[in-house]
């Protein structure tokens, strides 16, 4: 896609659209000494409550688990057939988007005055911000770019499930409900994503915190993480919008005019994309110049929803495509429909906060040409977790069952991202 570095141009067989049909307190304070690390650390440890451990044991038994699997597919699978050595250990986690987020890190976003209108350009303003400014600053402390995005997703994915566990435990009365939330999350088919340096897992380390703080009517570290999610991924804004809702909803309840007074935290999450999208109009004149990136580049352009539907539908089954990118679109369509049924769900159930996110989600990835990363996205949607937990603990078989589907889903989508191939 770039001639700035070959390695970003997708594979020849990349999907692209076929040709367009015609229509049918005050005071000083003394300091006090500084605490030493080693304590603090073992001040965090001790609010660990065994729930959350087990959580966390979970978390790294799914990690090592999908760092043996990356293990084996570079030994299996190598990149050319008959070659008689392996791919780098971190190999199989330098895939499509990771290059984007490295090369943003590394570069910046117009190096040497290219952009948009450079021949070849490879639309990183896509990309926002938050991702690459923190992999640049873990890059000053582990020198492999690969390596510091996998070590944010590490801490950021045990933040993330560890938050996601406690949400469930505030939702379900059952002890074991963080626990079940968290194994069919890590279990789930596109929980890959999550150890590789892709934004899933770092958005979530500031996503379910945040709701959690909202949940708990803390409006003001609610904001400041959604905020820094909207550093990460425009889904922040559909988790701003949630927690808005959350907050007017509350507010009446309560019928106390002092309880409007935090509403201005509810615009906190604004200012991040609003800072990036003039900074992108100071170097390109255009405000949108990362949507329309994601226009150019990933066929983003608006479409109705049959459209969308018709078209991902048509890569599906329509035999356009060859055959694994055409079952990749066969997923972007059972997500879509998992995804409905969920808002509905959430609808009926009066859950009208996390109704709204799931269903801007699903706006946003279903009013494209066609359906891309609606798979992956599910990750993000943390109502769908909490109620397939929620199910199995009143349905015992239902446990067995999806883990029976997901664990061959789950591995046969690892191996295809972690050997280059489209997935998610």
């Amino acid at each position: 896609m770039s001639t700035l570095s070959p390695g970003l141009r997708p594979p020849a067989d990349r999907p692209v659209p076929p040709e367009p049909r015609t229509p049918s307190r005050p005071g000083p304070r003394i300091a006090e000494p500084a605490e030493p690390r080693a304590g603090r650390l073992r001040r965090a440890a001790a609010r660990l409550t065994p729930a959350d451990r087990a959580v966390l044991w979970l978390y790294l038994l799914t990690r090592i688990s999908l760092w043996i699997t990356a293990h084996f597919a570079r030994w299996l699978f190598p990149a050319r057939p008959g070659t008689r050595e392996p791919a780098p250990v971190l190999a199989p986690f330098q895939r499509w988007d990771a290059n984007h987020y490295l090369h943003i890190a590394r570069d910046g976003y117009f190096p040497a005055g290219t952009g948009p209108w450079t021949s070849g350009w490879d639309n990183r303003e896509a990309f926002f911000p938050g991702y690459p400014l923190l992999l640049r600053a873990v890059h000053t402390v582990v020198p492999d770019w690969t390596a510091a995005g996998l070590l944010i997703s590490f801490v950021a994915g045990a933040v993330a499930v560890l938050a996601l566990a406690r949400i469930a435990r505030a939702y379900l009365p059952e002890d074991a409900a963080g626990r079940r939330t968290a194994v069919l999350f890590l279990l789930s088919p596109c929980a890959v994503f999550l150890a590789a340096g892709y934004t899933e897992a770092l958005f979530l380390a500031f996503a379910l915190p945040a709701w959690l703080a909202a949940v708990r009517h803390r409006w003001a570290p609610a904001a400041v993480l959604t905020a820094l999610a909207t550093t990460v991924r425009v889904s922040g804004l559909f988790l701003a919008a949630a927690i808005a809702l959350l907050f007017v909803l509350t507010a009446r309840e309560k019928r106390d005019r002092r309880s409007w007074r935090a509403a201005g935290w509810t615009l906190l999450p604004a200012l991040p994309p609003a800072a990036y999208s003039w900074y992108l109009h100071a170097r390109t004149g255009d405000w949108m110049a990362w949507k329309h990136a994601q226009e150019r580049g990933w066929y983003r352009t608006f479409h109705t929803p049959w459209e969308a539907w018709a078209n991902t539908w048509n890569g599906a089954f329509g035999h356009t495509q060859t055959t694994g990118y055409a079952l990749m679109f066969q997923a972007e369509l059972v997500a879509m429909l998992v995804g409905l049924a969920l808002v509905a769900v959430l609808l009926y159930r009066r859950r009208w906060p996390e109704a709204l996110y799931v269903a801007l989600s699903l706006w946003a990835l279903g009013t494209s040409y066609w359906y891309t990363s609606i798979p992956r996205t599910t990750l993000l949607w943390w109502p769908l977790w909490i109620g397939l937990a929620a199910l199995s603990l009143r349905r015992p078989w239902f446990r067995t069952a999806y883990l029976s589907v997901a664990a061959p889903v789950t591995t046969l989508v690892a191996l295809t991202f972690l050997t280059g191939r489209w997935a998610g």
